[in-house]
């Protein structure tokens, strides 16, 4: 299976070691990955105030994947939402679609519905499967405990995502258990990061962290997991200066499903990008196992 992967914005300005772990990872599985250097943003940024600039941008991504013969694979939930609300929208509204694709064929694009929008969740659970991946689990953690967090974009609306159960999600639970982790089943794994009202509202969206991280730390996990840029940035970047800014908070770091994947499959850490990480989550190797348990 091959497909075309979107990255959108923050990835490869912000959380490279997010692109790097997870091709690394679908290296692994046999999954073939094509990037498109023409993608542009999702349109998530403008969506609440600009309709037709944020549809337009949906349908350039589409169409460009389209005219490759490419279904895509995201990797930011924010990302995954916008483009399968746009996608939605397209799909539902016949003149806003003939009225997008008069614009689109001034590149020599047309949006015709055809390519499917998956995540990097998705793919892996659905596409690879669990048993696949089993194989390629090398040396399975022993005693590590993970929060997994779910985040918002993925799981609402629905009827449109198709991600997983909005109220009690099991996908990235499962993902995580075949690492040979323990997932913990926590309330707050659906919760919001406070990402979204970041550089609107600093005190609001911090103080959505630090509640989401205390519950995580609470659980006794020792790593929150996340698969999206948002989510790590908050846990990760902004959750750094909340603990310089406060000598007492107690860290949870924040680990990327691909990298946490990419080691227990004996992948580099290098190469996961590990280090890139601003809060150490270095400590999860002390947890990897000497050998297959399966």
């Amino acid at each position: 299976m091959r497909f075309a992967l979107f990255f959108g914005c923050n990835i490869p300005a912000r959380v490279t070691h997010y692109a790097d772990a997870t091709m690394a990872v679908l290296k692994k599985v046999d999954v073939e990955f094509t990037q498109i250097p023409a993608f542009n943003c999702c349109g998530y940024p403008v969506q609440n105030f600009e309709h037709r600039a944020f549809i337009l941008s949906t349908a350039r991504n589409l169409a460009l994947a389209e005219k490759d013969g490419l279904d895509m694979l995201v990797l930011c939930k924010c990302c995954y939402g916008a483009i399968k609300k746009g996608e939605n929208l397209l799909k539902t509204d016949a003149e806003l679609q003939k009225e997008i694709n008069l614009i689109l064929a001034g590149e020599g694009l047309k949006y015709e519905g055809s390519v499917q929008v998956k995540h990097l969740l998705s793919v892996l659970y659905h596409d690879v499967g669990l048993d696949k991946i089993k194989n390629q689990v090398l040396k399975p953690y022993e005693g590590l405990v993970i929060a997994p967090s779910y985040g918002c974009h993925a799981l609402r609306p629905s009827h449109i995502t198709q991600f997983d159960d909005p109220v009690a999600p099991k996908i990235f639970g499962k993902l995580v258990e075949i690492t040979g982790a323990y997932s913990i089943d926590w309330a707050h794994a659906t919760d919001c990061c406070g990402a979204p009202l970041l550089g609107i509202n600093d005190d609001l969206s911090t103080d959505m962290a630090k509640k989401k991280l205390g519950a995580g730390k609470k659980t006794g996990a020792h790593f929150i997991c996340t698969a999206c840029p948002y989510c790590q940035m908050q846990f990760d970047v902004i959750q750094k200066r909340i603990a310089i800014k406060d000598q007492n908070w107690e860290t949870l770091s924040s680990i990327l499903y691909p990298q946490l994947l990419g080691l227990a499959m004996g992948i580099d850490k290098d190469k996961l990008g590990i280090n890139n990480n601003r809060l150490d989550v270095s400590g999860v190797t002390s947890f990897l196992g000497s050998k297959k348990k399966w």
